[in-house]
């Protein structure tokens, strides 16, 4: 096979490839032995008729495309290899050439991985923080640990308050008329988590049990759905239930059942000690990503769009994991945030693009150093990802080596090399 790679663009360029006429007639074999399976042809079996015969009544060609596509996809990734480069998007291929007795001949314009010019990466200066814990930071540390641990208790009588969890029943009417997704029974809603449109949790506050009301509101001009944007509806509320947080005093009794400890001074003491050891932890995660943003402001890369969308793809698999966890779809996030896959995706976009070219520049820092993955680097974490998913750590390599993910983890490993190497060569500002 030969290949011959051009660049056209910064970070697009032309593969040329030419595989002989040998591995041609073979794809039409293999092309042939494929489509006879599936074709009728009177006086014969399915998968019996003579190649002559077929030939014949169908042509060669009828043959072409189905070993186009037993060769291509092996082709390409050769030519990859070949030419020493890294797509990161879907090549647009023309077959130039494709006939029995003849070599098949394809062009591919290729989007790659950019080139990085690194500037100043060692020696750059951050803050170091030492960071203290006030009264007040294990004050609302408290509270939230007593939210966490309140008791939902069912209210039997008065009215719902801002904090509740309300069961209702509500239908959305415009124009007096239901709308598809705007209904929903026995719902359980925390008043003030705003996880409904806003206007309709603050409507419920005050509604006593077995009470209805019809609810107000406008929908966002940016909601998703187009025949709602910016439209004032009215949504018809029943509440049901009502229940509450009796949050638990902060006691000895407290701290024996949040802890190990049997004294809640003794609990406050070890609280505060974690809130320190948390906070250094984001003091240094901070200084690692002023470290890690200044190297790359100071580097030179051109990003190819590509890179940046699949990186957004990424974080709204994330994302729509995350919403699981929580026992809400992506569906449903859109409908109570007034968003769309478009709006979402484009509050992403910073974001994902800061992430690709902080990650092309810490490759390269690593190529530049020749920082490298040993094999006990990569034993060492596969051990730890044995601990995480309490699994064998051969077989974790197993599986990694078999889906062909072991590649991605040694990079991995290799950019967090690059990360230690400019935060330890950095200077405190």
């Amino acid at each position: 096979m030969k290949a011959n790679w051009e660049k056209i663009e910064k970070n697009v360029g032309v593969l040329e490839v030419e595989i002989d006429e040998a591995k041609v007639a073979e794809a039409l074999d293999k092309a042939f032995k494929k489509v006879v399976q599936k074709v009728n042809v009177p006086g014969f079996r399915k998968g019996k008729v003579p190649r002559r015969i077929f030939e014949a009544r169908f042509g060669i060609e009828s043959l072409y495309q189905d070993a186009i596509d037993i060769l291509l996809p092996g082709a390409y990734s050769e030519a990859v290899d070949q030419a020493g480069i890294t797509p990161v998007d879907r090549p647009e291929v023309d077959v130039e050439q494709f006939a029995q007795g003849q070599s098949f001949k394809f062009k591919a314009k290729v989007t790659v991985k950019p080139e990085v010019t690194l500037g100043d990466y060692k020696g750059i200066e951050a803050p170091a923080a030492e960071p203290e814990v006030s009264e007040e930071e294990i004050k609302a540390e408290l509270e939230r640990l007593q939210q966490r641990h309140a008791e939902l208790v069912v209210v039997d009588e008065g009215p719902a308050q801002q904090g509740d969890t309300t069961i209702i029943d509500f239908e959305g009417f415009l124009d007096g008329v239901p709308f598809e997704g705007g209904k929903g029974e026995r719902y359980s809603l925390e008043l003030g988590s705003g996880s409904f449109i806003p206007g309709f949790e603050e409507q419920v506050v005050g509604l006593n049990i077995a009470e209805e009301k019809d609810i107000d509101v406008t929908f966002p001009e940016n909601y998703q759905a187009e025949n709602l944007a910016g439209k004032a509806v009215v949504f018809k509320v029943k509440l049901h239930e009502i229940k509450r947080k009796n949050l638990p005093e902060l006691d000895d009794e407290f701290a024996k059942d949040v802890s190990e400890f049997d004294t809640f001074e003794e609990y406050k003491q070890d609280l505060s000690a974690k809130l320190k050891e948390r906070k250094e932890k984001e003091a240094e995660a901070a200084r690692e990503n002023a470290v890690i943003d200044k190297a790359s402001e100071a580097a030179e890369v051109e990003i190819p769009e590509a890179m940046i969308e699949s990186e957004i793809e990424n974080m709204m698999k994330d994302f729509e994991s995350r919403l699981r966890m929580q026992g809400m779809t992506l569906d449903l996030y859109y409908q109570f945030s007034g968003q769309d896959e478009a709006a979402l995706k484009g509050q992403m976009r910073v974001d994902a693009e800061k992430r690709v070219r902080n990650n092309l520049v810490l490759e390269a820092i690593a190529e530049a150093e020749k920082l490298e993955v040993s094999d006990s680097d990569l034993d060492e974490e596969l051990e730890n990802l044995s601990k995480m998913y309490n699994r064998p750590a051969e077989e974790l390599r197993t599986i990694f080596t078999s889906n062909g993910y072991l590649d991605t983890l040694n990079a991995d490993l290799k950019v967090r090399k690059a990360v230690k190497f400019i935060v330890e060569q950095s200077k405190t500002a």
